[in-house]
């Protein structure tokens, strides 16, 4: 891109040189010896032509190149870091990286490379400034680098109104994302008026800084045009002094005439760089912030091995390989975090930023480094935890040393609020694209799911919006469970698949599930006694700890377990 700048910009200011010899040869020697000269001009100028051609393709071509990837790294780091992304990067940041800061690398990109090119073009202009009037291309030489560095002393607060500005966004970002997930709750509690409040008020601040921002960056254009126009009259005078001393001649008049109008331009961009780079700068912070996020744990040297007997210290709780076992507790907390133990997650809930409009700007300053202390004291309390023993073994290996992408692979935990994305049925039940139909039909089959596929009219490539949104709870959950089913994973944990479903359907998938899963090692996290039937034996537990184990039929009478499903039984045989 700095090459196809040169040629643009290069052609520019050899330009009035070859002007001013062209005027001055025919004056002197007649238009017949001038058109070596003309022709010279002219083919500047069409090279010129065809560099400005390249060099905005090629600005294009990188700007996007600049955007793109960095989506690419943060969709890749999101998915890298997973349910953990939250607990190190605020949802609204994650938002603002990808769309915002990802505009402006390339847009720094851009400047960049324009940059150099004016830098090589104003040298060659102040050598042929120099050979022409040593005193006039030594003041160029010496007068640009001191304007320029003119803009210095507001670069600073340029770039604190850049951050303010930044970090505030983030915050209504984060803000929007967090009414449009909760919307509906909002309007069951009516909640929707303090929300809005909440918006209309941060959405004003960041007015506010929008406002000081753009004041700060207007500042400097205006530096950069008084100084460059300053530049351009000091020129035009002092040349036009050393015409009539009689040392320059009209053509070498008319050339620093061009000097002074092109230098204008190499000027501007030095500018333009200045903002640009302040403002990537800022950027490059919050991205690295991101980037520079990993996992709270390292890869394990232990693999796993297949159909592994699982223990979780914490419960006392067996797994045992190739059955399907069913954890009731009165506790669902207990039971939840006993299947996030099983899938090494580690527990939500990241401290919510604090609202702090009514704080003085040193107190948000001094708000806003506690809470990044915050988020790094937890990392580090994430990365210690990691390091220490997991409290689950799969025959007999701890998790803290098993490599986690294949744990990923062998053990898959498949919650009720598991994200649908926006596509068609088929990328909703086999995002991977790997298996065959006749295996996603089965697994929609199994989850009881062949009704959704009827009502699309388009069957398989009906489409869903995200979220499941136009589907029914109970659509959404079964879709779901399909997903899960069709990975067949070594070892597959369900919390509450059928807490959604009416009874006759909850029946269906109870048996379709176990005749699926047979011979499988299954985890069902349930207080339905239709499922809990199906299941080879039952952990009950209290306070978090196992205290019974056996069939459905063997712990009816438990009095633990018969106080969690009692409901559920008064329906069941």
């Amino acid at each position: 891109m700095t090459a196809s700048a040169s040629t643009w910009l290069i052609p520019a200011a050899v330009t009035p040189w070859l002007l001013g010899r062209a005027i001055d040869t025919g004056i002197e020697q007649g238009i017949v010896d001038a058109l070596g000269w003309v022709a010279a001009l002219l083919g500047v100028i069409v090279i010129g032509v065809a560099g400005g051609i390249a060099f905005h393709t090629f600005a294009v071509r990188m700007w996007l190149l600049g955007i793109y990837g960095i989506q690419r790294r943060v969709t890749r780091q999101s998915v890298h870091l997973g349910h953990v992304l939250n607990r190190r990067v605020p949802t609204g940041e994650v938002l603002s990286v990808s769309a915002s800061d990802s505009d402006q690398f390339g847009a720094t990109v851009d400047a960049f490379g324009h940059a150099i090119a004016a830098a090589i073009s104003f040298l060659l202009a102040s050598v042929l400034m120099l050979t022409t009037s040593p005193a006039l291309g030594a003041l160029v030489l010496v007068a640009v680098p001191l304007l320029v560095g003119a803009s210095a002393p507001v670069l600073r607060p340029l770039t604190r109104a850049q951050e303010a500005e930044r970090t505030e966004a983030s915050s209504l970002t984060s803000l929007a994302t967090d009414i449009a997930t909760g919307l509906r709750i909002l309007r069951g509690v009516g909640g929707e008026r303090t929300f809005a409040a909440n918006y209309e008020r941060q959405s004003q601040k960041v007015r506010h800084l929008g406002v000081r921002l753009g004041t700060w960056q207007a500042v400097v254009e205006a530096i950069s045009i008084l100084l460059s126009g300053l530049l351009l009259v000091a020129l035009v005078y002092l040349g036009s002094m050393r015409l009539l001393d009689g040392t320059l001649t009209v053509g070498e008049l008319i050339s620093f005439f061009g000097y002074a109008v092109f230098l204008i331009s190499p000027m501007q961009t030095f500018f333009d760089f200045a903002q640009k780079w302040v403002q990537g700068l800022v950027s490059a912070a919050k991205t690295m912030a991101l980037l520079s996020a990993d996992l709270p744990w390292a890869p394990g040297p232990q693999k796993l091995s297949e159909d592994p007997t699982l223990f979780d210290e914490a419960s006392g709780v067996t797994v045992m390989p190739g059955r399907m076992l069913g954890l009731v507790s009165a506790d669902p907390d207990a039971s939840a975090a006993m299947a996030d133990r099983l899938g090494r997650y580690l527990p939500e809930g990241a401290p919510e930023a604090e609202d702090d409009d009514d704080l003085s700007e040193r107190a948000k300053r001094r708000a806003r480094r506690e809470r990044l202390a915050e988020r790094r004291r937890r990392a580090a309390e994430d990365a210690e935890a990691a390091a220490r023993p997991w409290g689950v073994s799969a025959d007999g290996i701890d998790y803290s040393q098993l490599d986690i992408s294949e744990l990923r692979e062998h053990v898959v935990v498949s919650h009720t609020g598991a994200m649908l994305f926006a596509g068609t049925l088929q990328t909703a039940v086999d995002p991977w694209g790997t298996h065959s139909r006749q295996q996603a039909e089965q697994a929609l089959r199994v989850a009881s799911a062949e009704d959704i596929y009827a009502s699309l009219p388009e069957g398989w490539q009906g489409r869903i919006d995200e979220k499941g949104r136009g589907l029914s709870g109970g659509q959404r959950q079964r879709v779901i469970l399909a997903r899960a089913l069709l990975r067949d994973p070594d070892v597959l944990v369900l919390v509450e698949p059928t807490s959604a479903v009416d009874a006759h359907t909850e029946a269906r998938i109870a048996e379709r599930l176990a005749d699926h899963r047979a011979g499988r090692t299954t985890v069902v996290v349930t207080a339905s006694p239709l499922l809990l039937r199906r299941c080879d034996e039952i952990a009950v537990l209290v306070d978090g700890r196992e205290v019974a184990r056996g069939t459905h039929h063997e712990l009816r009478d438990h009095a633990d377990y018969r106080s969690v499903i009692a409901r559920g039984m008064e329906d069941s045989p």
